[in-house]
Formats: C-alpha cells, structure tokens, sequence
C-alpha cells in the first residue's frame, strides 16, 4: 500500500465497519425486538418458516447474528465472529432469498419485481473486508488486546 493511503486507513475501517453494524443492528432489531417496523421475533420465526421454509433455531441465530453482531461491529467488539455470522446470514441471504430475482434492486419497488443480490453482495463484502483485515485502531477489540498486552 502507498505511504501516503496508510494514516487514512483507520478512518477506511471506521467508514466501513459503523454502517454495517448500523444496518445490521437496525435489522437485527426489526427481526428480535419488533422496532424500526418489524415483526419481532415470533412474526420473524412465522415468516421464515412459512415463507422460506427455515426453521425457527436458524431463524433465531440470524436474528440475534444481525441483532447483537450489528452491535458488536458497531462497537468493534468481537469483530471476527460477528463479522463471520453476518457474512454467513448475508450468504444464505443471497442464495436462499434474492439469486432468483437476479443482481440489481427493485429501486423503485416495481410490482411483482424483488431485491436482487447487489446490497447483499456490498453488505457481504464489508463483513469479509472486516473478517480479514479487523476492526482498526479505534474499536474495542483493540483497547482489549492493548491492555492484555500491558
């Protein structure tokens, strides 16, 4: 990497890393506790199982993945296994879900069109950049190793 990239490289992970948990958290909410619109965790159970035909202790490990891990990326707590749970929702995301509808949104919410794969394929990319590179400078899981190493 150049020189002159690598002082702005913390504040690279820092714009990737609270919006993913941002966006999860948000989602996570809507699927566990019902807020921000959503059916909480009994409605989130019906639906996956009626619908996509999940089971309900997967339902509940990707709700509370994208619940708790949106908090724990927020907060770069933890980072590689919250990382891995939200790359993993966002997989099945892709390949359960959204594959049939093709790659692009449905911006416009156009009758009888569903989501592609494109925000789940940036989605799973930021969870894999985090995965691999970590959570930066600034972030808990870093003040943790600091101050086991004091």
């Amino acid at each position: 990497m150049k020189k002159y990239l690598l002082p702005y490289m913390e504040g690279a992970v820092l714009a990737i890393r609270i919006p993913l948990g941002v966006i999860f958290f948000a989602h996570g909410a809507q699927k566990v506790l019902g807020i921000f619109g959503g059916k909480g965790l009994s409605g989130t159970i019906q639906v996956f199982n009626e619908a996509l035909g999940i089971p309900a202790f997967l339902t509940v490990i990707a709700a509370f993945t994208e619940f708790l891990g949106g908090i724990a990326v927020i907060f770069g707590f933890l980072t590689g296994l919250s990382s891995l749970g939200i790359s993993i929702v966002m997989l099945v995301a892709i390949f359960k879900i959204h594959i049939h509808a093709g790659f692009f949104m449905n911006w416009f919410n156009l009758p009888g069109k569903e989501h592609g794969i494109e925000c789940n394929l940036a989605l799973l990319g930021m969870a894999l950049f985090l995965l691999f590179y970590g959570p930066g400078k600034y972030s808990l899981d870093q003040l943790i190793t600091n101050r086991l190493e004091e």
